[in-house]
C-alpha cells in the first residue's frame, strides 16, 4: 500500500467527492481553508496528483480548455485509490506519530534568552494563539450555524483544543515567569 503524504490524503478525498483538475483542487483546498492544516501550494498539488497518477490511485477522465487558459485535465479516484486513503485514514488515525515541531525545540532552548526578552516573545506567541483561537471559534460556529455535520470540521475543532491548550499552557508560563515563580538561568 502506497504511503499517502497529508496532500496526497487530501486529494484524494476530494476526489472521492467528486472528478476535478488539479487548479479546482486547489482552490477548493485554499476555501476550505484545509491550508491551515497542510501545505497547499499549485506545485506540490500538481506532483502529488501526478505522483498518484502513476500509482494508479487516480486517473484522468478528460482534458479542456476554456477560452486561453491552459488545458486542464480532470482525474477520479479509482478503487485502488480509495482503498489506500481508507487505509491511510485508518493508520493515521490510531497510530501516534510524533512530528518534530519547531515550538518544543525553541522552547527548550529560550534559557538562552534573558527573562524579560522571553516574556515578550510568549506574550507576542499569545497573542498569535488568541488571534487563531477566536479564528476558529468563528469558523465553527459558521459551519454549525449553516448545519455542516460535525465529522467534516472535527479537524478545526481538534485544532482549536490544541491552540487553546497551548494559550493556557503559555499564560501560566508567562504568570510564572513574571511573578519569579520560574527561576530563569538564562546563561550570558
Amino acid at each position: 500500500m502506497a504511503d499517502l503524504t497529508p496532500l496526497a490524503i487530501a486529494v484524494l478525498a476530494l476526489l472521492e467527492e467528486r472528478q476535478m483538475h488539479a487548479y479546482e483542487m486547489y482552490q477548493v483546498l485554499l476555501h476550505r481553508r484545509n491550508d491551515r492544516l497542510l501545505k497547499v501550494k499549485p506545485g506540490s498539488l500538481y506532483h502529488t496528483v501526478e505522483r498518484l497518477a502513476g500509482q494508479e490511485l487516480v486517473r484522468a477522465t478528460g482534458t479542456e480548455r476554456s477560452g486561453n487558459r491552459p488545458e486542464r485535465t480532470t482525474y477520479e479516484v479509482t478503487t485502488a485509490g480509495k482503498q489506500a486513503l481508507e487505509e491511510r485514514v485508518r493508520t493515521g488515525i490510531e497510530n501516534y506519530v510524533y512530528e518534530y515541531p519547531l515550538f518544543p525545540v525553541v522552547l527548550s532552548e529560550a534559557h538562552n534568552l534573558e527573562p524579560d526578552d522571553a516574556a515578550d516573545r510568549f506574550r507576542r506567541r499569545l497573542r498569535t494563539l488568541d488571534l487563531e483561537v477566536n479564528e476558529l471559534e468563528t469558523a465553527i460556529a459558521d459551519v454549525r450555524t449553516r448545519g455542516v455535520p460535525e465529522p467534516f470540521w472535527l479537524a478545526a475543532d481538534y485544532q482549536r483544543a490544541v491552540l487553546a491548550a497551548e494559550r493556557d499552557w503559555l499564560t501560566t508560563l508567562l504568570q510564572r515567569i513574571e511573578s519569579k515563580d520560574l527561576s530563569w538561568q538564562h546563561r550570558k
